[in-house]
C-alpha cells in the first residue's frame, strides 16, 4: 500500500510517500501554507493524488518525551485529516528527524535556498522511512 508522511510545520509542511511495497520512502512535495484550513485541504488533496491508503503524521516530542504546543497541534491536525479523508492516521515520534535530514543534506552539500526548499520533505522522508522500517 502507498503510505504518505506529513512533517507539519508552521510555514512549510513536508510530504513523503512510500512505494507500494512499503520498502522505500521518497520525498514528494513541500506545501508552503500558514493557514491551517488551507493546509489541511492541500495535504488531503495530495493524499488523494498519490492514492495514499495510510498517513503518518510526525509527532514532535521534546527530547524527554513530553509534548508541547507543536505536538498538540500535530495531534489535532492528524485527527482533522483523518476525518477529512476517512483514512487511518498514525502519529509517529519525529524526534531528531530534522537533525538527520540536515545531516543528509550536509552529505550531499545542499546549501542555501535549495536546502531551505527541501529540508521539510527530507524530514518527512526520514519520518516515513523510520515508520516503514518498524513495520518489517
Amino acid at each position: 500500500m502507498v503510505i504518505m508522511a506529513v512533517d507539519l510545520g508552521k510555514a512549510r509542511t513536508g510530504i513523503a510517500a512510500s512505494d507500494k511495497t512499503e520498502y522505500l520512502a521518497s520525498p514528494v512535495a513541500v506545501i508552503s501554507e500558514k493557514r491551517r484550513d488551507v493546509l489541511l485541504r492541500k495535504v488531503a488533496d495530495k493524499a488523494v493524488e498519490i492514492k495514499a491508503e495510510l498517513i503518518v503524521v510526525g509527532l514532535p516530542r521534546n527530547m524527554d518525551g513530553s509534548e508541547g504546543e507543536s505536538a498538540v497541534n500535530a495531534r489535532a491536525f492528524a485527527q482533522e485529516l483523518g476525518e477529512e479523508l476517512g483514512l487511518e492516521i498514525v502519529l509517529w515520534d519525529e524526534r531528531c528527524t530534522t537533525i538527520t535530514a540536515h545531516g543528509y543534506l550536509n552529505d550531499t552539500n545542499t546549501r542555501g535556498k535549495k536546502r531551505k526548499a527541501v529540508i521539510d520533505e527530507v524530514a518527512a522522508t526520514v519520518i516515513l522511512q523510520s515508520y516503514l522500517d518498524s513495520r518489517r
